[in-house]
Order: C-alpha cells, then sequence, then structure tokens
C-alpha cells in the first residue's frame, strides 16, 4: 500500500516537472533558486534579456498577461546573465519572494509610463503614484534605458536656460541642452539653487517655459515633502514631476529614480519642448550602485565602486540634449548634484561627474559660513558652454564681474597679511565687497533675468561706489521696486530684446541718477 502511494506521488511530481517544462518552452519560466539581500538567483530563464522585467508569481495556472495585470504585481530586474542562472534584483517588498516560486520572462525592457499627465505628481522610480491623488493615466511607455541621441542629432546649446540666481546667471550660465555640475558640501545650498532654477520658470513666458523633473535619490522624505510645499505654495509644481527614492526605498529604488526621470523628460524633449532635470544627488546613486554590484557578486574596484560606475553616470548624462529641428528642437537640460567630503573635489565619484558634464557650479562651505549665500566659489566655477548661453544683456553687464570678484578674492586672502594697501588696492577690495553683497540672494527669491541684468549694471558700472557695503542688501531692495515700480517698460523692452540697446542704455543711466538723487540717505558724500 505504501508502495502505491509512493508510485503516485513520483507520478505527480513527474507531471508537475513535464508541465513545468512545456510552460517554459512557451513562456520562458524559471523558478527562483536562492533569494537573499533583495537578489533573486533564477533557473531556466534561458531568453532573458538585460534590464528586463521578470514577473514574481506563485500560480502557474494564470496566463502572462492576466498576471501582469492583476493586484499586487511583483517585479525583478535582470542585472546578472551568469552561464546557469540569471541574477536580478527585486523591486519591491522581496519578503514577498521564496525559494521554488515561478518567475516569468515579460519580454519587456523596464519602462515607465510618460507624458503629461505627470506634470503635478510626485511618484517613485516606476513613476508610480505615492502623492494619494489617485491612478496616472498614461498611454505611453518609455524605456529607462535608452541610448543617447548622436551628435548629428544634436544642435549647439545656444538658448539660456536662467535660474534667476544672479551670480549663476551673469558668471556661469547654463544653456537649454546642458548638463551643469553642482557640487560641494552637505549644506551648502546645492538644493536650494536646483530649487530657484525650478521656480524661476515660472518667469518664463508659458509657452516657451521648461517642464521640470525633480529626482530626489536617497533624501529623508521630510525633504521631498518640504519641496514639493514649497513648489506648491509658489504655482510650480502645475509645471514640475518629482520623482523620489528616499533614503528608505530599497538600492534597486535609488539605482533607478534618475534613469526614469531621464525617460520622463525625453518624453518633453522628443515632443519638441524644453525640460530641466535636476538629479539630487548622484553620490547616493552611487552608493546604491556600489551596493546593488557587491550583492550581485560583481568584482569590487577603486572604493568598492565597480569598474562601470564611470559608464553608469555618462550613459545618464549624455541623455541631456538640444535637439536639432528636425527631430522637433526639444531639449533635455541636467543639473546633477554631488556632494563632496571636505570640499575635496579630487575624490572618485566627483571627478567621474566633473569629466562627464559640460562645467560645475562650485559651493564652498567656507563662504557660505560667512553668510553669503549662494556660496559659489567663482575661481572653481566654469561653464564650458559660456557666453554663448547668455542673452546679449546679460553678456554686456556680466562680462567683468567675474575676473573682478575672482582678484578680490586673492586680495582679500592676501590682506589678511598685510597692514598698508595702497589705494588701488583698497578701491579694488572695496569694489569686490560691494559685489560680493550685490550677489547675496534670499531662498526661493529668484529674480527675472532682465531685473537682475539692470540691478547688475548699476553695480559694474560705478552707480554704486558711495555705497557702504552694508547698505548694499538694503539699496538693492529699493532698486528692484523702483524699477518694477517706475520703469516696468524699460524692463519689458529688455525682456522683449534680450539685450540692452543705447536706447534702453540711455534710459537706464537717466533712471539711475534720478535712484540715487531720491535715495541720498543709502550714499556716502564727500
Amino acid at each position: 500500500m505504501a508502495k502505491d502511494t509512493d508510485n503516485t506521488i513520483i507520478e505527480k511530481i513527474k507531471a508537475e516537472i513535464e508541465n513545468f517544462d512545456r510552460q517554459s518552452e512557451a513562456q520562458d519560466i524559471g523558478r527562483v533558486v536562492s533569494i537573499g539581500d533583495g537578489v533573486a538567483e533564477i533557473d531556466g530563464l534561458s531568453e532573458a534579456k538585460m534590464m528586463e522585467m521578470v514577473l514574481f508569481d506563485d500560480s502557474s495556472n494564470k496566463s502572462l498577461e492576466e498576471a501582469m495585470n492583476s493586484d499586487g504585481v511583483l517585479y525583478g530586474l535582470v542585472l546578472n546573465l551568469e552561464e546557469d542562472i540569471v541574477k536580478t534584483v527585486i523591486l519591491g517588498d522581496s519578503s514577498r519572494v521564496s525559494e521554488g516560486m515561478l518567475a516569468r520572462s515579460t519580454g519587456r525592457v523596464l519602462s515607465v509610463p510618460v507624458g503629461d499627465a505627470l506634470l503635478g505628481r510626485v511618484v517613485n522610480a516606476l513613476a508610480e503614484p505615492v502623492d494619494g491623488k489617485g491612478a496616472i493615466k498614461s498611454k505611453q511607455f518609455n524605456p529607462i534605458e535608452r541610448e543617447a541621441y548622436s551628435v548629428l542629432d544634436r544642435e549647439a546649446v545656444s538658448e539660456p536656460l536662467h535660474t534667476g540666481i544672479k551670480a549663476i546667471d551673469a558668471m556661469v550660465p547654463i544653456g537649454r541642452g546642458q548638463r551643469e555640475l553642482i557640487i560641494g558640501d552637505r549644506f551648502t545650498g546645492k538644493t536650494t539653487i536646483a530649487i530657484d532654477a525650478i521656480i524661476n520658470q515660472k518667469n518664463e513666458p508659458e509657452e516657451t517655459r521648461p517642464l521640470c523633473i525633480y529626482v530626489a535619490i536617497g533624501q529623508k522624505e521630510s525633504k521631498t515633502a518640504r519641496i514639493v510645499q514649497q513648489l506648491e505654495e509658489v504655482g510650480a509644481m502645475e509645471y514640475t514631476v518629482v520623482v523620489t527614492a528616499p533614503a528608505s526605498a530599497p538600492a534597486p529604488m535609488q539605482f533607478l529614480a534618475p534613469f526614469a526621470g531621464a525617460a520622463i523628460g525625453e518624453y518633453f524633449m522628443d515632443s519638441g519642448r524644453d525640460a530641466l532635470i535636476i538629479y539630487d544627488d548622484l553620490s547616493k546613486q552611487a552608493v546604491a550602485y556600489r551596493e546593488l554590484s557587491l550583492l550581485l557578486r560583481r568584482p569590487p574596484g577603486r572604493e568598492a565602486y565597480p569598474g562601470d560606475i564611470f559608464y553608469l553616470h555618462s550613459r545618464l548624462l549624455e541623455r541631456a540634449a538640444r535637439l536639432n529641428q528636425k527631430l522637433g528642437g526639444g531639449s533635455l537640460t541636467a543639473l546633477p548634484i554631488i556632494e563632496t567630503q571636505e570640499g575635496d573635489v579630487s575624490a572618485y565619484i566627483p571627478t567621474n561627474v566633473i569629466s562627464i558634464t559640460d562645467g560645475q557650479i562650485a559651493l564652498d562651505s567656507g563662504l557660505f559660513n560667512q553668510g553669503l549665500m549662494p556660496a559659489i566659489d567663482v575661481g572653481n566655477s566654469v561653464s564650458r558652454v559660456g557666453s554663448s548661453a547668455q542673452t546679449k544683456a546679460m553678456k554686456k553687464v556680466g562680462g567683468s564681474m567675474r575676473v573682478e570678484l575672482a582678484q578680490f578674492r586673492e586680495l582679500e586672502a592676501f590682506m589678511q597679511f598685510a597692514q598698508d594697501l595702497d589705494e588701488t588696492t583698497k578701491k579694488r577690495i572695496d569694489s569686490g565687497r560691494r559685489l560680493t553683497e550685490l550677489l547675496k540672494q534670499k531662498n526661493g527669491e529668484p529674480i527675472h533675468f532682465a531685473l537682475q541684468s539692470l540691478v547688475i549694471y548699476a553695480g559694474v558700472n560705478g552707480y554704486l561706489d558711495n555705497v557702504p557695503a552694508d547698505k548694499i542688501s538694503r539699496l538693492e531692495a529699493k532698486l528692484k521696486d523702483f524699477f518694477t515700480g517706475q520703469h516696468a517698460s524699460l524692463i519689458e523692452t529688455v525682456t522683449k530684446e534680450k539685450a540692452l540697446s543705447e536706447e534702453s542704455e540711455t534710459t537706464l543711466k537717466e533712471a539711475l541718477k534720478a535712484f540715487e538723487s531720491a535715495n541720498k540717505d543709502l550714499y556716502v558724500t564727500e
């Protein structure tokens, strides 16, 4: 009797194996042979491709389509193709995957929903809503990994992307389609610059306004919530998508978030529009990728990072481009953020990203602690696109400022050791201090480029020479009110022409003289 029971069990096992083999041939189905640390090893997926989605399913009765459309779907991402097994990282709760579970090949490279429906929403690394505002209806899906456009598909970067920050727009201009790195230690204002750039797009005409994607990687959820609230309060969320992979999210989600953001941004670029994407920050993505690579048993290299860490960031940032008119003329501008330790820009990840981007905005903790905000280190900041990404008005007024400030920083350091200074050096130091005060800017208060041009013109053309450095901020506030109130037509003219014509310059000089007469209390009379 026992022998019959054993035979029955053996027959059942054989039937299950035959059934599994038939399904495997038809659908390319495998089984999980081991699971640990969010990585599943799968046997049997002979047709699997890199970056393909794998569906984990504990039922063999459903078809692939039924399983993919059911609730609580759990996917894995193929990252290692080995001789006998496929290694996948689990995109979700790894406790739901167990040894022996079925894993189905979907035949689809990991893709995310894209479209205008995402504007105003907060989504995760798979573009699934996490803001409690309901499902996102999108018919189009873009692969998160895509080959960047070739050189022949691109056009030279020549149109400015205004950040609303005087120091950047005047000295380190950013063009539409550029990749400009923001680099600095913790708490030096990197995110503030990025958010101000998003807010400032409200000052752009609606038809040419860049749509924005903010990717928060490994950040505190409270910080991301504050940023979303700030954007909502100023009305910037209507043209912004926030992609979040918080510190509490698994490493695969932090690794994928920037690629998901790039896929969303490429949709806008491909439709002939301009887009701005901020990666905050790629240091944390590199750490997440290092964690994944070590779990996948890839050989570690320098600082335990895998050998392809440079390729990871280059293939991401190369997707930023300005397309030629044949492809619609859209653009994707990337502002990656990198966090340094003790200002060490020569570390592995910072040097990697610096060599990929078209320049960097370097922030200095020493300047930040002195109260200079934004704490931009003029000497280490550069835009390789340069003045070709500036309006003629800004180019005219900001051309000499960079050199003057760099000289001032050197003289200021020298001044600590010198007791007696000649008159010329004193004037240069006083001028540098006034310019430094003029470039200070409060968080969340970006300035329209035309108004920036008028204010900076006053600073670099001697109209503030008789103003003490400690009164510059008061004078600037009054000067902005003066221009917006009494000379709004001048701002409109500069905005329309994007240049400071002779006629506008004459009007500006007269306005500055009138302002000085009306505000003598701010000037030093000899």
